[in-house]
């Protein structure tokens, strides 16, 4: 029952992640549809048989006002997965402006980065080239479905189309 099942808005458009157990009622209530299910496994009573599900579907379309991830320290290391964005290193993370805020850097996705302590006061007021300290990775704004499968850890295959992991 601890397994993860994706739910689709009626649009086929990833909404969110929920329980095995949420997903069978939301069936059983009719609110959501069954698009595919874990081959050869079954929720059993002892009158009624459930495919296992993995992926449903709303019957109704749930319009969702906001879907932007917030800017935060905590979003920041988790889009950077925990690394320094110079060296690599995982130790005492900090958030780095790459335009440095006394240059008019401002606070968006585009320009934080995360960044080790070391690292940070090695750049100082300077932007990465002046320092010559390359980052490993352009900074970017995260997409919410790149969370759903950070929170899910590994994703299964059936799950990739809807996520646009193909």
């Amino acid at each position: 029952m601890k397994a993860h099942v994706l739910v689709l808005n009626q649009d086929y458009s990833a909404l969110t992640v929920c329980s095995v157990q949420r997903a069978v009622i939301l069936i059983h209530l009719r609110k959501a549809d069954l698009v595919e299910a874990l081959p050869g496994q079954f929720m059993r009573s002892p009158s009624v048989s459930f495919p296992w599900p993995s992926i449903v579907r709303l019957r109704f379309y749930v319009r969702v006002p906001y879907r932007r991830i917030m800017l935060s320290r905590k979003n920041i290391l988790r889009r950077d997965n925990f690394r320094c964005q110079y060296c690599g290193h995982r130790e005492s993370l900090t958030v780095d402006h790459v335009i440095p805020k006394s240059r008019g850097g401002p606070d968006t996705w585009k320009n934080l980065v995360a960044a080790c302590t070391s690292c940070n006061n090695k750049k100082g007021n300077r932007t990465p080239e002046e320092a010559r300290m390359p980052l490993r990775r352009k900074p970017f704004r995260p997409s919410h479905v790149m969370f759903i499968r950070d929170y899910v850890g590994t994703v299964e295959e059936t799950w990739k189309p809807y996520l646009f992991l193909v």
